[in-house]
């Protein structure tokens, strides 16, 4: 396991740690979820049913999982990081772009260097049955990370870790090496509900549960129809994703910035107006989204959430140029799209400025 560590921490991980393989006692919650329904449309979800909770099917002649965590904080992350997150919530008429995307695809970077590990794993030990998953099938990344030691499962359902926080990205190597396994570390959440309270739709319905259909970074993400009319106006200047339940959680005042530049910030990607993202034809959006995690979600609905921010900006202060982008924007564009943009138009300024900042600090 020394030699595993040194490679990993050498390819960029933060840490790994090894999960056995029995799942089963999560998947009652994992049931429970389905079927209420707070998968929304990702129906791949309840397509793979337990396999989610069970290794050994997903990948037959597994033994172990491998879980892997890299931190993912732009290398230019200064002291006070949040805060400055905050006051970009509070511009109505800048783009909001969740922090892990603002770089490279997080799932090509892990891939990649997971990839890596398990061919100098199998060069030390022999032939070696192997996987890599990178948020890429149906895998309980979250559960293998907390039964592994990488962290605790905090109430927004991400994995927390008291000297890193939640701002990093997990991956699995599934092998059909019996390696020991870690040990599982406990939860340090206590009483503490910031998460829960700053989530601007409602979507963390009970500590540790998410209903997918009310969370902003599914419906930005995920969702591929037309975003509920009842929740635009919470989604406020976010176009891509929505990190408030981290922003508000007091463990990430012990976040770490990337050991890798994969992750540094791309121009564009932070602090542009809604207009100029507006001003992009699919070329452009192409071009400027090579090798992003933004490019999955396409041009039509990258289009569609720069509308809904758009018309929230609006719905905060009139303004004739956000109003012209617009215009062109709508120009040709598919039916989803024009509805969007035609929501938008219809917006009328606020009696006041909208605001937005940090909400109570929670307690560790």
């Amino acid at each position: 396991m020394e030699k595993l560590h040194g490679w990993a921490h050498g390819l960029g991980f933060s840490q790994i740690a090894v999960a056995d393989v029995d799942l089963s006692s999560a998947e009652p919650g994992l049931q429970a979820w389905l079927d209420a329904g707070h998968h929304g449309r990702m129906h791949y979800m309840a397509a793979h049913g337990m396999k989610r909770a069970r290794p050994a099917e997903l990948v037959p002649g597994t033994l172990r999982v491998i879980t892997a965590r890299m931190d993912y904080l732009p290398q230019s992350t200064e002291p006070g990081w949040q805060a400055v997150e905050w006051a970009g919530l509070g511009r109505p008429e800048q783009a909001q772009i969740s922090l892990y995307a603002r770089g490279r695809d997080y799932h090509k970077v892990l891939r990649q260097r997971l990839q890596k590990l398990a061919e100098m794993l199998e060069a030390e030990v022999g032939p070696l049955g192997y996987r890599v998953f990178t948020d890429s099938a149906p895998v309980l990344e979250v559960e293998l990370a907390a039964r592994s030691g990488l962290g605790w499962r905090g109430k927004h359902t991400l994995t927390l870790h008291r000297e890193a926080g939640s701002m990093f990205f997990l991956g699995e190597l599934f092998v059909d090496l019996d390696l020991p396994p870690t040990e599982a570390t406990s939860a340090h959440c206590g009483e503490c509900r910031a998460c829960i309270d700053v989530c601007p739709t409602a979507a963390i319905t009970e500590p540790y549960r998410v209903d997918a259909r009310r969370c902003i970074s599914y419906l930005t993400i995920e969702h591929d129809g037309p975003i509920p009319v009842e929740l635009r106006p919470l989604m406020g200047n976010r176009v891509y994703g929505c990190d408030d339940c981290q922003l508000a959680c007091p463990w990430n005042k012990f976040a770490q910035t990337a050991v890798l530049a994969d992750f540094d910030v791309r121009p564009g990607m932070a602090g542009a107006p809604i207009a100029q993202l507006l001003a992009w034809d699919e070329t452009e959006f192409l071009r400027r989204t090579e090798g992003s995690a933004i490019r999955r979600i396409g041009f039509a609905r990258w289009q569609r959430n720069l509308a809904v921010a758009a018309g929230n900006a609006l719905r905060a202060r009139d303004d004739a140029g956000l109003r012209t982008a617009l215009a062109r924007a709508g120009q040709g564009a598919d039916a989803l799209v024009a509805e969007h943009i035609a929501w938008a138009l219809s917006a009328a300024p606020a009696p006041a400025a909208l605001s937005s900042g940090p909400p109570p600090a929670g307690a560790l």
